[in-house]
């Protein structure tokens, strides 16, 4: 069953940021007291008595502004295209406003469930101007206060009313998501990988909404590839935004174990592609670059090209890239041993006595740099997790740690085992009783 999502939409500083913060628990929206400082959707996951749904933040709709808001206004669409439920926040000090009007016409065309929150009810104004906003015509209307946290478990409750708690099926084939900007290639790599030889398909319901699992059946095995290309067929405004809409790569990104980011070879390596790989390493998972297009580069060697990709992306050396072309199919057939090489990888356990050899040489080849006549001293190191790999010290005092030692024990673990295209987490703790 597909987690449900939930939009907040409104006009610009009614509150959306601070709510959205109070709901998924951390400071993730930039909250000034400024119009418009949200520009971006921010998605984020939740969880609310055990029922879990995605919660997306948008920028506030200003019809004064429509220069600056159009693109706004079309992230607000996508958002509510994807929301199950939407959460339409007021501003209960200032009253109705034409531009609450606005919002409320773009919601009506959306047919969504719509709950409206009447924020900053603290205020002795807004509790003269409550009755005003049932002109806007919606169900149900919950007066909120996010900064003083009044009314917010009613707004959850409401929210999450019809939706169920979420048992996740434990499917152990390995996923794997086609992520990337638009007009990369995802489609063309895709469809070049299922209709590969030795590749059978069948489509299964997809767990997001209208996306289609593929199963990929390799070398005898099963595989399910996740399609984030799905947004293109629905008209000219959700072309326009598309590439303001990460949404549908969000949601592939966190339910695979690995991502394939494809980089279009013709066109280089932009900022937006960096912005997507890494929020794959963010969520823990396993990387790999497809440079698509490989057929229209004449001027350089992959060698040349490789080098290019190890200077953009300094903070994933680890992740192997590919070179192809999805529409020829050339050079298709090396895709998949490196997606079952990473598989391996980001599932990997290294039995804790020879990881503690290679810790141990390593603490003596190179000791942390004293401060303030203290020295970090490692007691023990074990494997604490897979996917990603993670790795806990136990530690005298782990305040100790200097992130360039952190990264060269990072560094000597990957030259002792084939951690190619995963992350691994690196964790210290200290050792009970002493700090």
């Amino acid at each position: 069953m597909a987690i449900p999502t939930v939009a907040l939409v409104g006009r610009p500083n009614v509150g959306k940021s601070t709510l959205f913060n109070k709901i998924v628990g951390k400071q993730i929206a930039i909250i000034e007291d400024l119009p418009g400082v949200t520009r971006d959707r921010i998605y984020q996951e939740a969880t609310y008595n055990k029922k879990r749904f995605y919660l997306i933040d948008t920028g506030g709709i200003d019809a004064s502004k429509m220069s600056f808001n159009e693109e706004i206004k079309m992230q607000a669409l996508i958002a509510i295209k994807e929301a199950d439920v939407v959460v339409f926040i007021v501003d209960g000090k200032e009253g109705l406003t034409a531009n609450d009007l606005i919002v409320r016409d773009i919601l009506r065309k959306s047919n969504k469930k719509v709950i409206v929150a009447i924020n900053k009810i603290d205020a002795k104004e807004a509790m003269e101007n409550i009755y005003d906003f049932y002109e806007l015509g919606f169900d149900e209307y919950i007066p909120i206060s996010s900064i003083h946290n009044k009314g917010y478990v009613e707004l959850l409750e409401a929210i999450t009313k019809d939706f169920v708690n979420y048992e996740e099926k434990v499917d152990t084939r390995l996923k794997f998501s086609i992520i990337g900007r638009p007009n990369v290639g995802k489609s063309s790599l895709m469809n070049a990988l299922l209709n590969e030889e030795r590749v059978v398909v069948s489509n299964v319901a997809g767990t997001t909404r209208d996306s289609i699992d593929s199963v990929l059946k390799y070398n005898n095995e099963e595989y399910i590839l996740i399609d984030t290309a799905g947004m293109r067929k629905k008209g000219k405004v959700f072309e326009a935004v598309e590439k303001y809409s990460l949404i549908r790569s969000l949601k592939a990104i966190d339910r695979s174990d690995i991502c394939l980011v494809v980089i279009d070879a013709s066109e280089g390596i932009t900022e937006h592609d960096k912005h997507i790989a890494g929020y794959a390493i963010e969520r823990g998972k396993g990387l790999i670059f497809v440079v698509n297009k490989w057929d229209t580069v004449k001027d350089m060697t992959i060698m040349e090209y490789e080098k290019l990709m190890r200077s953009e992306f300094q903070f994933a050396t680890y992740a192997p890239v590919v070179f192809l072309s999805a529409l020829t199919k050339k050079r298709i057939h090396t895709l998949m041993p490196e997606v079952i090489k990473v598989a391996n990888n980001i599932d990997k356990s290294i039995p804790t006595s020879i990881l503690n050899d290679v810790i141990v040489d390593a603490y003596q080849l190179n000791l942390p740099p004293s401060y303030k006549g203290k020295r970090l001293k490692i007691y023990f190191t074990s494997q604490s997790g897979i996917k990603p790999p993670k790795f806990t010290f136990r530690v005298n005092n782990k305040g100790l740690v200097h992130f360039s030692y952190e990264r060269y024990l990072e560094n000597k673990i990957r030259e002792n085992f084939d951690f190619t295209g995963t992350p691994i987490v690196l964790q210290f703790k200290n050792r009970s009783g002493e700090e």
